[in-house]
């Protein structure tokens, strides 16, 4: 291998070598209430061993979160009336404005990025990533490398999904 040894230094340098403050903030969001309300706000009610399983967490560091953001009036927790062994755990208006709140900043940052970046350049850039994550989710470490069948279809269900995307009309 030639320069692809030299792209994976270079990728691993920038993505994981130097965090930025952004970065350092997205990766403090996927351990604690920052996820925990994506995650209520995306799927609903859920338990607190459903929300463990989503954050990889222990169940004592979940109902600890789960205490302190009861606390701050984000969440309620409340017994299943169909099976009084079951806690359910669902946002409150605060939580899910909370939630809103968070994902405008980062959507308000992002865009920032991307003004400083241009429109070419932001074009090319999702169009790459999105070109690098298709092949991502076909290669698996220490397993065979795809095929070009399956690197083709995975491309093909790329623009297929890019089709829906674009038919639905402008994104927020």
């Amino acid at each position: 291998m030639g320069f692809e040894d030299e792209a994976v230094h270079e990728l691993w340098t920038t993505v994981w070598g130097h965090r930025s403050a952004m970065q350092r903030e997205m990766v403090r969001g996927a351990h604690g209430e920052a996820f925990a309300i994506r995650q209520l706000a995306h799927i609903g009610t859920m338990t607190p061993s459903q929300l463990a399983d989503a954050m990889h967490a222990t169940s004592g560091r979940v109902s600890t979160l789960l205490a302190s953001m009861e606390k701050k009036g984000l969440v309620t927790r409340e017994v299943d009336p169909d099976d009084r062994r079951v806690v359910r755990v669902s946002l409150t208006e605060a939580g899910r404005e909370r939630g809103r709140r968070d994902m405008r900043e980062m959507r308000d940052a992002v865009c920032w990025i991307f003004s400083q970046m241009g429109e070419r350049r932001t074009r090319e850039f999702l169009d790459l990533t999105g070109e690098f994550m298709t092949y991502m989710s076909i290669c698996r470490p220490g397993k065979p490398r795809p095929t070009p069948d399956e690197v083709r279809a995975a491309f093909d269900e790329r623009a297929k999904c890019r089709e829906t995307d674009s038919g639905q009309g402008s994104r927020e």
